[in-house]
């Protein structure tokens, strides 16, 4: 048996594989780069990573051979087709791995554009300003006190509601699977109220896992149920929104002003009319950068190699309906890696 490793354009660094070695001695290591991923995956028993590039699932599921995949990003769009949908390949996420690093990125990207700091920022080193260095008060807002919308609460959303809560915010969200509200969050209502959150938010903030019911989710129906002096924000996929509505809705103002660490596509060209708004902040899908990522993921594949070897309820394991809905379910009885760690 073979178990292929790949998490980035290189191989996994040798002091990741020793680790992994250590606790599951008995299957070969098959590691590689993302040149050689979609030909390893063909042959693979076990799978732990995350493949970028075209892989032909089809007939890695129609061969039979393919057993486990412990994925090490927290979005499973890259492998989620309707092949391995239907298959019985046992599939766990990283989800929640990242979520600190996340939350974190969101508070500073939303707190920036609230206090206006681009403007000063620019103010203060760019020469060609007219402004140039003069200590000029400009208008601010505040998160303090703002209701703030989640839309979806996974392990990303239930963690940025407690990074928000001291700001004494009101925290209302949505989730195909509103279980076990936080007691610092006002609201959790299922998915179809939707746009009953969009009509309350001062602040809007995506947190959706993309799958074939939330792609383009966002269009310009969605902006207009949004206030008027709303702030959109996105942390999850580029594709949940249509790029080309959410220009009409800031051209319009329809909304305030947006902010995103994702785009699509991805990268932006850099002649998208996004780039040019004053009331945007656009980071190039930077909110997961954490300098012990693959220690994490390699902490939690661990956990579940031990799990998996005495046939124990793996950590974020991907149920039938968390695999077309592209997440592991809160309370479908197998723990989560946010609650767990």
């Amino acid at each position: 048996m073979n178990l292929v490793v790949c998490f980035k354009e290189i191989p996994v660094a040798d002091y990741l594989v020793e680790r992994i070695v250590r606790e599951w001695d008995d299957v070969e290591i098959v590691n590689v780069g993302q040149d050689r991923i979609a030909g390893a995956l063909l042959e693979a028993d076990y799978f732990c990573g995350h493949a970028k590039v075209p892989v032909d699932w089809d007939k890695i599921v129609s061969q039979g051979r393919l057993r486990w995949i412990q994925s090490s990003a927290a979005g499973m769009d890259w492998c989620l087709v309707p092949s391995v949908i239907n298959s019985e390949i046992a599939i766990t996420t990283a989800s929640g791995v990242l979520a600190d690093q996340v939350a974190e990125h969101t508070l500073g990207l939303v707190i920036s554009w609230m206090r206006n700091l681009p403007v000063f920022l620019n103010e203060q080193h760019n020469k060609l300003t007219p402004d140039f260095r003069q200590f000029i008060r400009r208008p601010t807002r505040d998160l303090t006190n703002a209701t703030v919308g989640i839309v979806g609460f996974g392990g990303v959303g239930r963690r940025l509601s407690q990074v928000l809560a001291p700001f004494k915010t009101r925290i209302i969200a949505t989730d195909l699977f509103p279980e076990s509200k936080p007691p610092h969050v006002a609201e959790l209502w299922v998915a179809d109220k939707l746009d009953d959150l969009l009509n309350q938010s001062d602040v809007v903030i995506l947190c959706l896992p993309l799958n074939s019911a939330t792609k383009n989710l966002f269009d310009k129906s969605k902006f207009k149920q949004m206030r008027k002096d709303a702030l959109f924000v996105n942390v999850a996929r580029g594709q949940l929104v249509v790029t080309s509505d959410l220009v009409d809705a800031l051209e319009s103002d329809l909304i305030a002003g947006a902010v995103m660490d994702v785009t699509s596509p991805e990268p932006l060209p850099s002649a998208s009319p996004l780039w040019d708004f004053a009331n945007v902040i656009i980071t190039p899908h930077v909110a997961g950068q954490f300098h012990r990522r693959f220690d994490n993921v390699v902490d939690i594949f661990i956990e579940n190699i031990k799990r998996y070897k005495k046939g124990e309820k793996l950590i974020n394991y991907l149920t039938p309906e968390g695999k077309k809905s592209g997440f592991p379910l809160r309370n479908a009885g197998y723990p989560l890696w946010i609650d767990y760690k």
